[in-house]
């Protein structure tokens, strides 16, 4: 596979087309092992709630996850940290500020309380991490110890997330059943997507950024990070349009805490990740983001993210963009 997919990247033509379908085959991946495994686990009895903070929750994060753990088994660093940072910016200022346009959104006391500040928490632990070094560390920027802390992190948000839905009552019940054979074979080839998806995408955007002369980092908060936060911009376009806004504002920010706090702890415990140029600018507007999602939801009467709160968001976005782009 991996001869073959080096031949490929020799010609540019194929090589746009091995991101493309590496794209592909990681959403497709996703999906199918979101499905089949949900309908494995709720074969034996498990309930909607659990499937949801566990095997829903970590499948639409898939492509982060594994984009992140190809990057750092091949010594990617800057293309494994700048996904993560990339895509909770394009998750906050462009997906959200999308379904906002369509539909104002609105957020549950819950969100306003705990969720959206766990979101800033992330981006202020992350430009902690980069720009303070322990004696006893060897790397500016996230440490194994930085990993490891993020993990605890992710330990209690999931806790609190879980007592919390239990005082809920059930989802109703939108799995769809399938026979066992069925579920296995979603599993194994949503696993093979995943895997040829992410080896594609990292091989092939290392070798677009070094033939544009872009630097890895560049290429990972915008091709690669709106590559892997399709999942999640696919589930808000399509609440936007059924005006079920509602749903986007707990599906970003659950995310953006996921990608920080499992996603990135996991890749800094593996391998360290140095910083970068520009991570500095790049944490300061994910933390920035969800300040000003929780200002707009604390200050509105009816606590929505009104339409002008996503003008806001486009318009702070493009004049970041226009600056990271122009300062490459």
């Amino acid at each position: 596979m991996q001869q073959i997919i080096d031949s490929l990247l020799a010609n540019p033509l194929s090589l746009s087309l091995v991101v493309v379908f590496g794209f592909i085959f990681l959403l497709l991946g996703a999906e199918g092992l979101v499905d089949g495994a949900s309908a494995l686990a709720k074969r034996f009895g498990i309930s909607n709630l659990v499937i949801g903070m566990t095997v829903v929750a970590f499948g639409t994060s898939m492509p982060e996850f594994v984009v992140n753990m190809f990057s750092v088994a091949e010594g990617q660093t800057d293309l494994a940290l700048t996904n993560i940072v990339g895509s909770n910016i394009i998750n906050i200022f462009v997906i959200l500020c999308l379904t906002a346009l369509v539909c104002p959104i609105a957020s549950a006391r819950s969100a306003r309380v705990f969720d959206i500040p766990m979101n800033i928490l992330a981006g202020l632990v992350v430009l902690v991490a980069v720009l303070v070094t322990l004696p006893f560390e060897s790397v500016q920027g996230m440490s194994r110890l930085s990993g490891v802390i993020l993990l605890l992190i992710f330990c209690l948000f999931m806790y609190h997330s879980v007592k919390t839905a239990e005082a809920e009552p059930d989802s109703a019940d939108n799995i769809k059943p399938m026979p066992l054979a069925k579920s296995l074979i979603y599993i194994v080839f949503g696993l093979a997507g995943l895997v040829l998806g992410g080896e594609m995408i990292v091989r092939g955007s290392v070798r677009v950024a070094a033939g544009l002369g872009v630097s890895d980092a560049i290429i990972g908060l915008t091709i690669v990070a709106l590559g892997t936060s399709l999942p999640e911009l696919a589930t808000s376009v399509v609440a936007a349009t059924k005006h079920n806004c509602d749903l986007a504002l707990g599906n970003i920010v659950g995310s953006v805490s996921f990608n920080v706090f499992f996603i990135l702890g996991t890749s800094a415990t593996l391998r360290p990740l140095p910083a970068y140029d520009g991570i500095v600018l790049d944490g300061i507007m994910a933390t920035l983001g969800a300040v000003l999602v929780w200002l707009g939801c604390i200050s509105d009467r009816q606590h929505r993210l009104q339409r002008w709160h996503g003008a806001i968001l486009l318009i702070v976005y493009a004049a970041y963009l226009t600056y990271r782009l122009i300062n490459i």
